[in-house]
């Protein structure tokens, strides 16, 4: 994690960090919401593109099957992340929603690099494609189960923020991927690429 603090001084003049309160409504209706955010890790910063949504109602969210010790973060408060481990390799970032108690979250599936991009380059061993992807998301911006249960909506070092840019109005809706119950919702979200 970079020693540089997200609040410091530069070129982010008129970004709003994003509050609990914005964060603590249905997944379904964050997840869409995110969409051109900013997610920002010590010196790396990139624009928000894909989501997908989960709650405890929804047989392919971890919640779904009650509290665990794995699964705890997700039921509160929003805007707290929740990693989890998959695969026995991959990391995967999430922005707990909803209401406290309530088992919601938005994975952010891919991020659109903007600033701090050698570092996120050098952490994916010189891959183009930098966070296109939940895991490269991750690798990228260093995050790790570490990270379990950081505050994104006042983290110094981690956080959400909105610079001015809205979630598209048309954006590409469609099934989520990578998962085996519910696959037919349509609670997975993407910026459409001009």
């Amino acid at each position: 994690m970079s020693n540089s603090s997200v609040d410091a001084p530069d070129d982010r003049a008129g970004w709003r960090r994003l509050e609990q309160a914005s964060l603590a409504r249905p997944s379904t209706e964050v997840a869409p919401w995110l969409l051109n955010k900013l997610l920002v890790s010590g010196s790396c910063v990139g624009r928000i593109v894909e989501t997908e949504a989960y709650h405890q109602d929804d047989p392919a969210s971890h919640s779904f099957a009650g509290r665990t010790p794995r699964n705890e973060v997700m039921f509160g408060p929003a805007g707290v992340m929740y990693v989890y481990f998959v695969y026995g390799m991959h990391h995967c970032a999430n922005v707990v929603a909803g209401v406290t108690g309530r088992g919601e979250a938005v994975l952010v599936r891919a991020v659109e690099p903007l600033k701090g991009l050698d570092v996120m380059a050098a952490r994916r061993n010189g891959q183009k494609r930098l966070a296109d992807g939940p895991a490269k998301v991750c690798q990228a911006f260093a995050l790790t189960h570490l990270d379990n249960g950081r505050d994104l909506c006042a983290d110094p070092d981690l956080g959400l923020f909105d610079d001015g840019v809205p979630p598209p109005d048309a954006p590409l809706i469609g099934p989520r991927v990578g998962i085996s119950r519910a696959v037919d919702e349509p609670w997975r979200w993407r910026v459409i690429e001009p």
